[in-house]
């Protein structure tokens, strides 16, 4: 079976949960982008001048706070995406790879929600980021050990 397509279940749900995670991260853009709206709190001079009373701001805390949450998924979702890549290219056990990209989706959605949605109080944030932290920690493990 050829490992880069649709016929390999792995590579088939590397593909989907890759596709959720970037519409996960859509998600916070716009998520942003309506919070800004909402409070009328721009970061460049001419987005403000399109809205009566705007103002430009760097520090408003529940702007910044969206922002951080998306930040830390530009530090842990493209990272996921290469190692995902290269952990389907050793054939790993489908139940376990499946499992792997479903948890790594589910604990950065759940890590957004906690952050940017819904604020949670600790430990949820920091769990669902050590999960998936766990599991691109697995796979580079597994990559390793394969190619090595």
């Amino acid at each position: 079976m050829e490992l880069l397509t649709r016929d390999n279940p792995v590579f088939a749900a590397y593909a989907l949960y890759s596709a959720l995670l970037a519409i996960k991260m859509f998600a916070v853009v716009i998520l942003t982008a309506k919070q800004r709206i909402k409070k009328q709190i721009f970061a460049n001079p001419e987005d403000a001048k399109l809205h009566n009373k705007a103002k430009v701001k760097f520090d408003d805390p529940d702007i910044e706070r969206i922002r951080r949450a998306h930040l830390n998924d530009l530090e842990n979702i493209p990272m996921f995406w290469v190692v995902g890549l290269l952990y389907v290219l050793t054939n790993p056990q489908a139940t376990v790879a499946i499992n792997l990209f479903r948890l790594f989706f589910v604990a950065r959605a759940i890590h957004t929600f906690v952050y940017a949605v819904v604020v949670f109080p600790q430990p949820a944030r920091g769990l669902s980021f050590f999960v998936g932290v766990g599991v691109t920690a697995y796979m580079i493990l597994h990559i390793l050990l394969h190619f090595a």
